[in-house]
């Protein structure tokens, strides 16, 4: 007797005997590889999902014996998408969208989707982060995602509704407007500043000069100040303005930042400004906001600009129009 084709195991899996179920891989695997994808990093793509980049990388192989055929080029500890991959990318983020859409449309409600805010590690942890509470405080609502740049060149990758840059971004077809200025000078412990005698730049020879990344070097500002033939005693050079700061409240040496990012080591002493004249601090617009050119995702990016804004101004740092950037 012939077994009832509705009822067959090939029916229940929906095979290509049943021609009414369409081939699908899993949506777990299809969502492990989108988040790749965008991110251009197993890594990145797990910190989304809440997940690790073993998973992530399970879930890709998966994919891939389904599909059969690679998506991923793996060479040296890094995965690049191969031609397929790319192709196969754009049309699973195109139907994500779809899906997202229909769902919106259905249940508005349910699309609550986080406010993304992309900036460097530095400001994100030393001004940006202590001040978001204030921002929940009037929006209690917000769902806020805040993640790292890397590198400013990391937003032609990464998605998010507001960037804060440090430096103007290169080229790109996103809006880019002058946030916020600096204004730099030298720094250091108060225990140092008083062992080694420092009272004008010149007596920076006699200590350690702490490099960090930002708008003007050490040579730039030495150079600016009538001391450009000036040899410290020694140098240190970290590349994350934090630990610079970090540095120099540890009496390693003297760095040269602003109260935008040491805000808290000066208001609690444990940092200092040892040439108090203005005369030796350089004033320069450093931090850029990055905004997509599409449709804004989620209702508070307007709100959180102008709370953002707002945060700036009340901190005498918001930047002119134009920028007055520093050249050697």
């Amino acid at each position: 007797m012939r077994a009832n084709a509705k009822n067959s195991p090939a029916a229940e899996a929906g095979s290509p005997a049943d021609p009414g179920r369409r081939r699908t891989p899993p949506l777990r695997a299809l969502a492990a590889f989108d988040a790749a994808a965008r991110h251009g990093s197993f890594a990145k793509g797990a910190e989304e999902l809440g997940v690790t980049p073993s998973a992530i990388s399970h879930q890709v192989q998966q994919l891939e014996d389904f599909l059969g055929m690679p998506l991923f080029r793996r060479r040296a500890g890094r995965a690049f998408l191969t031609e397929a991959g790319r192709t196969y990318a754009a049309e699973i983020e195109h139907a994500f969208g779809i899906i997202a859409g229909a769902t919106e449309r259905v249940a508005p409600q349910s699309q609550r989707a986080p406010l993304v805010i992309a900036s460097g590690p530095s400001f994100a942890a030393k001004w940006l982060q202590p001040r978001l509470a204030d921002f929940l405080r009037s929006h209690p609502e917000a769902r806020i995602r805040l993640s790292t740049l890397s590198d400013r060149d990391d937003i032609a990758t990464e998605r998010f509704d507001l960037a804060i840059t440090y430096g103007r971004p290169p080229q790109t077809t996103l809006r880019v407007e002058p946030l916020l200025i600096e204004r730099l000078r030298p720094l250091c412990s108060p225990s140092l500043a008083a062992s080694v005698g420092l009272y004008t730049p010149r007596d920076l020879a006699t200590t350690t000069l702490i490099h960090s990344v930002n708008a003007l070097t050490w040579a730039h500002y030495l150079r600016r100040v009538g001391e450009g033939d000036l040899r410290p005693r020694n140098e240190m050079w970290l590349d994350r303005s934090v630990m610079a700061v970090e540095a120099a409240v540890a009496g390693l040496g003297v760095v040269l930042e602003s109260e935008v990012l040491a805000a808290d080591e000066l208001r609690d002493g444990r940092l200092i400004a040892p040439f108090e004249d203005h005369v030796f601090e350089v004033e320069t617009t450093s931090y850029f906001l990055v905004k997509p050119r599409g449709v804004k995702r989620g209702s508070l990016v307007g709100p959180f600009e102008a709370w953002l804004r707002g945060a700036v101004a009340a901190e005498n740092l918001t930047a002119p129009k134009l920028d007055a950037s520093i050249g050697p």
